[in-house]
């Protein structure tokens, strides 16, 4: 048997980035989570990967709505990670976004948004395994340096040389 507290704390050691999904629901209002079980998977087809908790108040709108965005977040944006990572509606609440021409919510300052379209969804334990197929890929003229989760805490990424 794997001891859940000590399974955590290997697992928290292991550095990620930090990802905003997002998308809309039925009112047109600005659903989402944070994760940081993100990657690629494929170059041909375009996919990557994400994997929600079922738990999560956003995984249905995510299923219903089949497509949503991702958004590699920036040194800058703990205050987004915190925010869609809470329980309950109005995550947004405060925080600046746009629509997208194929119409899905864009957080501004993001180090790179990746808009997608569900292409598979497979179990992975108390989690949901969620496959992209890209869409559409934005970076900034300015690439911001991305945010890291590791040992329970967030940062932005030292410059590396």
């Amino acid at each position: 048997m794997i001891d859940a507290a000590v399974y955590k704390q290997v697992m928290g050691s292991f550095p990620s980035g930090v990802t905003v999904i997002t998308t809309l629901d039925d009112d047109g209002q600005i659903v989402g989570l944070t994760a940081s079980a993100f990657s690629s998977l494929s170059m041909d087809p375009a996919l990557v990967l994400f994997c929600p908790n079922y738990s999560s108040d956003s995984y249905p709108v995510l299923i219903k709505n089949r497509r949503f965005a991702i958004h590699v977040l920036s040194g800058g944006q703990q205050n987004e990670a915190y925010a869609f990572a809470r329980k309950g509606k109005d995550k947004a609440q405060g925080i600046e976004w746009t629509l997208s021409e194929l119409g899905n919510p864009l957080l501004s300052n993001a180090t790179a948004i990746i808009e997608c379209e569900l292409w598979r969804e497979y179990e992975g334990g108390d989690h949901a395994i969620m496959v992209g197929a890209v869409k559409n890929l934005i970076v900034p003229q300015h690439t911001p340096g991305p945010l890291v989760y590791c040992h329970g805490k967030m940062g932005a990424l030292p410059v590396l040389a």
